[in-house]
């Protein structure tokens, strides 16, 4: 439908953005919340630089290994190099990372809202910062769950004990062998719930939560929705940035508004209907939450 070239960056003053977007929050029927990563990021959870250098300068050392995005994708020789990588990622993203602002500043802005949050996210940071399990649906998995590598079942499970024990015990960037988590059904070794292949888990919580998010949207397709997409990069785009376009399309009372930092562009088709703010999400925020006082 939309042109990959026809796209459209708004125009008009950073604050007249600022001050429409806090009435169309305030105005709005709904609102359906898509976060990605550059959200994290502008909580300060970065994956590359003096973050990374802080948890992992012995696996750049050792692997040259330079961010913890491309760690996950190493090929480490043993699984008890693997797990001591993947534990402490999980550790630090995951269980120690706290709660960013821009998702507490969030929730202070929409928590009055009929609201529902569809994020690739997997850092569980909206339910650290108090959202409604029940109006989340994080499409890609949790850091917080493992599942079969085969994977022979559809059932995940929870991590942090093990993990802390990983992270604890761990010498020269090793776990011990007793400690790689296995299968309790076949005994193959386990994977961290993520998207990464069709190998993927979407255990019952996933199903439920696909289908809370799928009768939200049936419920308000014809109401003054505002379509929030935060920090929503190039890598998939088909499963927050794509949708949002089509259905601020099919609804004229519809508003799609895009932050990110030097990726907020939208469609020439939906342009009256769009606020694209090229800035940073948590100071967005902020200024929002000024002009209510």
């Amino acid at each position: 439908m939309f042109l990959r070239t026809s796209t459209y960056k708004s125009t008009g003053t950073y604050l007249d953005k600022i001050d429409r977007l806090k009435k169309e929050v305030e105005t709005a029927d709904a609102i359906v919340i898509g976060a990605g990563a550059g959200l994290s990021a502008s909580a300060g959870m970065s994956y590359s630089g003096e973050r990374f250098e802080k948890y992992f300068s012995d696996f750049h050392r050792k692997y040259g290994i330079t961010d913890m995005y491309s760690g996950g994708f190493y090929p480490f020789d043993t699984l008890e190099e693997y797990w001591a990588w993947w534990s402490r990622h999980i550790l630090v993203n995951r269980y120690e990372a706290g709660v960013g602002k821009p998702y507490t500043d969030l929730l202070e802005l929409v928590k009055e809202k009929d609201y529902f949050v569809l994020t690739t996210n997997v850092d569980h940071q909206f339910q650290l910062a108090g959202f409604d399990k029940k109006r989340l649906f994080y499409t890609q998995g949790d850091y917080g769950l493992w599942q079969c590598s085969r994977p022979c079942h559809s059932k995940t499970y929870d991590n942090e004990e093990a993990v802390r024990k990983m992270v604890d015990e761990q010498k020269d960037m090793k776990i011990s062998s007793e400690q790689i988590p296995r299968c309790p059904i076949c005994g193959a070794p386990m994977n961290v719930n993520l998207r990464c292949d069709s190998t993927f888990v979407e255990d019952q919580g996933w199903h439920r939560a696909a289908e809370q998010y799928n009768d939200f949207i049936r419920r308000h397709e014809n109401l003054h929705v505002l379509f929030l997409e935060l920090g929503v990069g190039a890598n998939t785009p088909v499963i927050i940035k794509y949708p949002f376009w089509r259905m601020t399309a099919k609804n004229p009372k519809a508003v799609y508004v895009c932050i990110n930092q030097g990726e907020a562009f939208c469609p020439k088709e939906i342009e009256s209907q769009s606020v694209c703010i090229n800035g940073d999400i948590n100071t967005v925020f902020e200024k929002i939450l000024q002009r209510q006082e």
